[in-house]
């Protein structure tokens, strides 16, 4: 398959990307949730739940894992990638090695893990590895996002980006403008205008083939001490933010949560696609947002698996429709 055929596997529409690539330390944040211990036998317990989830694959396009994830087997002995290539769910690894200080504006973050990278994506490709993610974070505050950070970030993706299509794997470009904070949704708007432009200058300077990527970022949303804004509200400002800077020849853009509750991400995403269609699929991959219900429901027990996956098959068909602008608040409860 090209570049090409998988980016656009992954925003088939009525799908979309289960994003399964918390680290050992953020597993462990989600376990003291549920009272449960951070042990490998533990997180392989709960990643087979989620991967073994019948019918995952009618909504699920691709899943990220990280490297302990990636290397792992379930219960029957197959490897988690096979489990997911048997649905014909493409397997993707999380690639960049977490965040570090800005050197001159601490409050700000840069995104470490290009030495070594063309080895480890090689490594990646042999054991199956279709697609990747780099997540870089903007975040807003007094005096910032500085142009230094804006633009170091998006040097940095487009390295990253560049490195993946010649290992033939596609990649996830992830410029996360946070939600943390009191700013307003105009603030959001503009940060994420900059960060997305100066991310798609330094992706066509570097060579890298859109139409072989996909983009995962925010959506245009006040900071989570300000309010929560409407679905409407929030679509309206996404879509013509998106309309000025996504290049139409881009695959698709599936969105991260952020933050958001698991009912907002849907009824977001659902109500900018109801103002479609457009020249980019504009899809989900979330990772609390679809794993939230999920994860308290199983509280790392055996016998609540399935009532666990039945979460999980919800959340991913809701949103899966909401790709196709077809979600209805009211099927929550149907």
């Amino acid at each position: 398959m090209s570049l090409n055929d998988i980016a656009k596997q992954m925003v088939t529409p009525g799908k979309g990307i289960l994003a399964a690539d918390e680290s050992t330390s953020t597993a462990g944040k989600r376990f003291v949730q549920i009272n449960i211990e951070n042990t490998e036998d533990n997180r392989r317990a709960y990643r087979e739940m989620l991967f073994t989830a019948p019918g995952l694959s009618e909504h699920i396009s691709g899943v990220i894992l990280y490297d302990e994830t990636f290397r792992q087997s379930a219960s029957d002995g197959r490897k988690f990638t096979e489990v997911l290539g048997s649905q014909g769910i493409l397997p993707g690894i999380k690639v960049d090695e977490g965040l570090i200080e800005m050197p001159g504006s601490p409050a700000e973050k840069l995104t470490k893990g290009l030495e070594g990278l063309p080895a480890r994506l090689a490594e990646y490709a042999s054991l199956g590895a279709k697609f990747a993610k780099w997540r870089n974070v903007i975040t807003i505050g007094p005096g910032t996002p500085t142009e230094e950070n804006l633009r170091e970030n998006a040097r940095i993706h487009a390295e990253y980006a560049k490195a993946c299509q010649e290992a033939g794997i596609v990649p996830i470009v992830e410029p996360e403008v946070l939600m943390d904070g009191d700013h307003d949704i105009d603030a959001c708007r503009d940060a994420s205008f900059k960060a997305l432009t100066y991310a798609f200058e330094a992706l066509n300077e570097k060579g890298v083939e859109i139409t072989g990527m996909i983009l995962k970022t925010n959506m245009v949303v006040p900071g989570k001490g300000k309010r929560v804004a409407p679905a409407e509200e929030v679509a309206k400002e996404t879509v013509a933010l998106f309309k000025k800077v996504l290049p139409d020849n881009l695959p698709g853009q599936a969105f991260l949560s952020g933050g958001m509750s698991d009912l907002d991400a849907t009824a977001n995403l659902d109500a900018m696609n109801k103002m479609g269609p457009f020249p980019w699929k504009l899809s989900f991959s979330y990772g609390r947002a679809l794993q939230d219900k999920p994860l308290k429901t199983w509280g790392g027990k055996a016998e609540n698996v399935s009532a666990a996956q039945a979460a999980l098959l919800h959340r991913a068909k809701m949103n899966g429709l909401a790709t196709l602008g077809q979600y209805d608040p009211s099927m929550e409860h149907a």
